[in-house]
């Protein structure tokens, strides 16, 4: 039997992993009192240093002052990294969670389409401007998206995605999936090169059938994507 003081080895989680595409994690944080800054860099040093891909954001309004965006192939890192924020001191006020997809409507786009939807490397350059809001589809008597004919949803969607593309060069979208996983079924996250880019382009898709008739739309965290040293200064900590 070896001294009291040697540690024992933790055992390690198995990995959660989905069958395809990436978990993600949207986090919201207040500053602590006792936030603890080189602890947060820390944290966030080291689930960047993995395979987990972190964005960064300071946040306008009331809601937050931090947005983390964590995406990583397992769980597991996910909520390490929130268990390492929460320790350093910052407050976790609101979170969102899902996983990268493949619209049951994008099954026919090309090979490199599919995988920057499925395995997106974030944040994008130049475009500085971040918006987040989760969003469904009606079940309302007379506005049931899921009793439309799947031609009917796939051809609505098009024209959607018809929309979004007009704002090519200036916005980069990634959709997630949430259903089963948080209270909306997904998880719109923006990346624009100027904050009214932000507001044109939710806007305009706003007037497509697929939104007017069937759209529910939660809560907007709207920010501007940064380094975290960059962030934690401008918040005074």
């Amino acid at each position: 039997m070896g001294p009291r003081w040697v540690r024992r080895l933790r055992p390690m989680p198995s990995a959660s992993t989905p069958t395809v595409g990436l978990a993600v994690s949207h986090l919201f944080f207040r500053v602590g009192r006792d936030l603890d800054r080189d602890a947060v860099l820390t944290a966030l040093d080291t689930a960047a240093e993995g395979d987990t891909q972190v964005v960064t954001a300071a946040l306008l309004g009331h809601k937050a002052d931090l947005a983390v965006l964590a995406l990583s192939a397992d769980q597991w890192h996910l909520r390490r990294l929130q268990t390492a924020l929460v320790r350093a001191g910052l407050d976790l006020v609101d979170s969102y969670i899902s996983l990268t997809e493949l619209s049951e409507y994008a099954q026919g786009v090309p090979e490199a389409m599919q995988q920057a939807r499925l395995y997106p490397q974030l944040p994008p350059e130049g475009k500085p401007a971040f918006c987040f809001y989760p969003m469904s589809k009606h079940r309302n008597v007379g506005a049931n998206w899921y009793a439309l004919p799947y031609e009917r949803r796939k051809e609505l969607m098009y024209e959607h995605g018809a929309s979004g593309r007009t704002f090519a060069g200036r916005v980069t979208q990634l959709i997630t999936g949430s259903t089963g996983l948080d209270a909306y079924e997904w998880g719109v996250t923006l990346f624009c090169v100027h904050p009214d880019d932000v507001k044109d382009v939710v806007y305009t898709m706003r007037f497509d059938e697929a939104s007017a008739q069937y759209g529910d739309f939660g809560p907007f965290y709207v920010g501007m994507v940064e380094s975290p040293k960059v962030i934690l200064d401008e918040l005074g900590v």
